[in-house]
């Protein structure tokens, strides 16, 4: 018996760097702690009235309407937005039965997924059995609870009986991720690659390499689109009939009779290889014996089953995509399965049926045909149109949530597989409203403000440059930035003081020596001599002497960083860690200001991101008055930046009264709600290209983030809540940030800079190294 074997070519070059890995690590621990989910109430309960309408005597009205209608419990419960993310821990990612305790992080993390991307309620259960019977009977039974179920890595063969089982059991979609979420991602992809290489899917020669749960939904999935020549290997080689080893009641479904015997002979001539197995099974010698134009689905994680690297050097025609996030054509199933789910619950579906799972496949295809929106090709700064490169949609494509979950729940009403009558445009209203719900949603908006900005730098490799070089904060921020290859780091400091600091932190000195990291230091550094001649020549008519900028060059570390800014050896400055926010802006200001091309306002930006909600508040730091000019134009260079970072901006001008109804006294505000509609303004948002801008105001906080109250002024321009408050002056600025992120454990990015002609970030003692490289990611850039 001829076996897969590990491929000559094993691309052990294309793994991941081996200090990056131990830092991610780190990270990733570090990130765990405390869990990644919670329960909070979604009603108020401030006080006894609260009290008596959420639990006794009141609760009892929804019970009494339930025991008489059971449906109403999806109308009166929380149970039809909510799904449950099922495991006994036997098939943890790819490491294996580790049991449900060690499962328990990945289930957490599937749960935010399907809020974030889905919209929906979501919370983890990990069962302790690995007895088919008693999974079945325990998730049976409380299957009442909620409104859909997500098995989740549940061992082979196991998992198949347990779904068909739960589907027949239990009345409400069931639905196991690992095999099907995956069948639909790559089989949108193979309709398309088929389509781009010309080829017919009931003709194409397709080698599926492992037959546990991802590869018998993709084999199932296939052959219901049409795919007639199926090969199938396991770690033993071709499923043929007659072969007894290693075989069970599940892969004897997929015996042919063949002479063939090793993925080798099976590769020989195929025109589709779909990988489900292990790194490094593939040969560049199997590539090249393969069809014409090969279709590589290589879908093995961390690593692929053969790199693409390696896979494009030998058959450059070839169409290729991974389970990878860092490669093209990413078969990712979170593309998937938050809106397998949203479809299904919005018609209340008491089954997830093959019709749905089809109409999944055929939207993703269809919507991978679709022109590349602006945002899309901002998060990842590259060309994106229909092609070998581009053959599924990427996971940040907001058109994701409607157009399948709404293709899903349309194949639900059609098929009859709904509890109760919706018709289709009805289905198509409630999807739309919840997809313009969701767009301020915390991960996906962060997710995509960060992914704009961090796609962006890895493309264009930054260098960032920390003027307090041998702090702790800066040398682990350098590291973090390098480690997600956003570019380099320059350390401003002693070398000696550096290197004693990586020992300390038990940091590898590799970072230092192979140039990722480098030290600058003006006592010995060759561009001092340069750096001086710069700032004379550009502050001389400003009272500096030659001595003076001699002085200032090579002993203050913040001068000598913004000298390096601004003779473009470095694209971002990070100071603040040993000095005051103020002073050190003021101090390296006449350097970095010396030559703008115009005359811009200098302001600052907060983002503060609350548990739904991403809120930009301008100004913060740095004015303490302003005057309704200045505040228009703050304004609309706020919706500028907040517009780069893929929001569309709506902007409430933030007062102590709501649209005239305290005259007693001037209102900057007002005045600046007025200047927003001058040739001025507009002007302005024509040169920067702002474009869907609604604002309105002056308002308060209390009107301007609650819809609720826009009832009682009908008149308002803001037609949802406000992403974008401009506050009257920096106290009230900066008070709310500190308030909200107290009260509501918001996360805080900023503040931002604006209006300087190079990127420069002041941060403080209390920022961690995550809070630095967030924060750089969204001011590299600049006006």
């Amino acid at each position: 018996m001829i076996k897969n074997r590990r491929s000559k070519n094993a691309s052990a070059g294309f793994g991941e760097d081996k200090r990056k890995r131990e830092a991610n690590v780190k990270a990733a621990l570090q990130y765990h702690i405390g869990g990644k989910i919670s329960m909070i109430p979604t009603k108020p309960l401030n006080n006894a009235r609260d009290l008596s309408l959420a639990y006794s005597p009141y609760v009892a009205e929804p019970c009494k309407l339930i025991s008489k209608k059971p449906n109403a419990v999806f109308e009166y419960t929380a149970k039809g937005n909510t799904v449950a993310v099922i495991t006994n821990g036997t098939a943890v990612l790819g490491l294996g039965n580790l049991g449900p305790a060690a499962a328990k992080p990945v289930m957490e993390g599937k749960s935010g997924l399907l809020n974030r991307f889905g919209g929906l309620s979501s919370f983890d259960i990990e069962v302790n059995t690995t007895d088919v019977d008693g999974f079945v009977f325990t998730v049976a039974n409380i299957a009442e609870t909620v409104g859909g179920i997500n098995l989740e890595d549940i061992a082979s063969p196991e998992c198949f009986e347990i779904e068909r089982r739960l589907s027949e059991l239990v009345d409400v979609p069931v639905f196991h991720d690992d095999q099907h979420g995956t069948a639909i991602i790559m089989c949108a992809g193979l309709i398309n690659a088929c389509d781009i290489t010309g080829k017919n899917i009931k003709d194409i020669h397709v080698v599926v390499n492992g037959c546990g749960a991802a590869g018998v939904a993709c084999i199932e999935m296939m052959k219901e689109l049409g795919v007639r020549h199926l090969v199938v290997c396991d770690q033993n080689g071709v499923i043929y009939k007659g072969r007894s080893l290693g075989l069970n009641s599940i892969k004897s479904r997929y015996a042919i009779d063949t002479k063939l015997r090793s993925l080798e002979d099976a590769m020989c001539n195929a025109d589709v290889f779909v990988g489900v197995s292990v790194k490094d099974v593939v040969s560049t010698s199997m590539l090249q014996s393969m069809a014409k134009k090969p279709i590589i689905f290589a879908m093995a994680n961390p690593d692929p089953e053969i790199h693409p690297e390696l896979a494009r050097k030998v058959r450059p025609d070839a169409i290729i995509a991974t389970g990878r996030s860092d490669y093209e054509n990413q078969i990712n199933n979170v593309m998937c399965f938050p809106y397998i789910f949203r479809g299904a619950l919005d018609v209340r579906a008491k089954k997830i049926n093959q019709q749905m799972k089809i109409a999944a496949v055929h939207a993703l295809s269809k919507l991978a045909r679709e022109p590349v929106i602006s945002e899309v090709r901002r998060a990842y700064n590259r060309h994106m149109e229909y092609g070998p490169n581009y053959i599924i949609p990427t996971p940040f494509d907001p058109r994701l949530f409607f157009e399948v979950s709404n293709a899903v729940g349309q194949a639900a009403i059609a098929s009859g597989e709904i509890r109760e009558k919706i018709t289709p445009d009805e289905l198509t209203k409630k999807i739309n409203a919840r997809r313009i719900k969701l767009q301020d949603n915390h991960v996906i908006s962060v997710a995509n403000s960060l992914n704009v900005s961090s796609n962006k730098i890895k493309e264009d490799n930054k260098t960032i440059i920390f003027a307090e070089g041998e702090e702790k904060k800066a040398i682990l921020s350098s590291i973090n930035w390098c480690n997600e290859d956003y570019g380099n780091a320059i350390l401003v400091g002693n070398e000696q003081k550096i290197r004693a600091m990586f020992e300390e932190l038990q940091i590898s000195s590799s970072y230092l020596n192979h140039g990722k990291i480098s030290v600058m230091n003006s006592a010995n550094c060759s561009t001092t001599g340069q750096y001086i001649d710069n700032m004379y020549s550009r502050l001389n008519r400003k009272g500096y002497l030659y001595r003076s900028c001699v002085r200032e060059v090579k002993i203050d570390r913040n001068i000598f960083s913004a000298s390096a800014l601004v003779a473009g050896h470095a694209d971002l400055m990070v100071v603040g860690l040993t000095r005051n926010y103020l002073p050190v802006l003021y101090q390296i200001l006449p350097l970095l200001e010396e030559g703008k091309s115009e005359k811009q306002l200098l302001f600052s930006i907060t983002m503060l991101i609350t548990g739904n909600k991403t809120i930009f508040v301008a100004d913060t730091t740095i004015n303490t008055t302003l005057n309704a000019q200045e505040i228009m134009e703050i304004a609309i260079r706020t919706a500028y930046k907040v517009q780069n970072l893929g929001f569309v901006p709506r902007v409430a001008f933030i007062s102590h009264s709501n649209f005239g109804s305290d005259n007693s006294r001037n209102n900057c505000m007002r005045e600046a709600v007025k200047l927003m509609s001058s040739p001025q303004a507009q002007t302005l948002m024509e040169k920067l290209g702002v474009k869907d801008l609604s604002y309105d105001g002056e308002m308060t906080i209390d009107v301007a983030l609650n819809k609720d109250s826009f009832s009682k002024y009908p008149f308002m321009n803001l037609k949802e809540e406000a992403n974008i408050l401009i506050m009257p002056n920096i106290d009230a600025s900066t008070a709310l940030c500190h308030f909200t992120k107290r009260t509501n454990n918001a996360t805080v990015v900023g503040p931002i800079i604006r209006g300087l002609p190079y990127p420069l970030q002041i941060v403080d003692n209390t920022f961690s190294e995550d809070d630095i490289v967030n924060l750089s990611l969204v001011s590299i850039d600049h006006d």
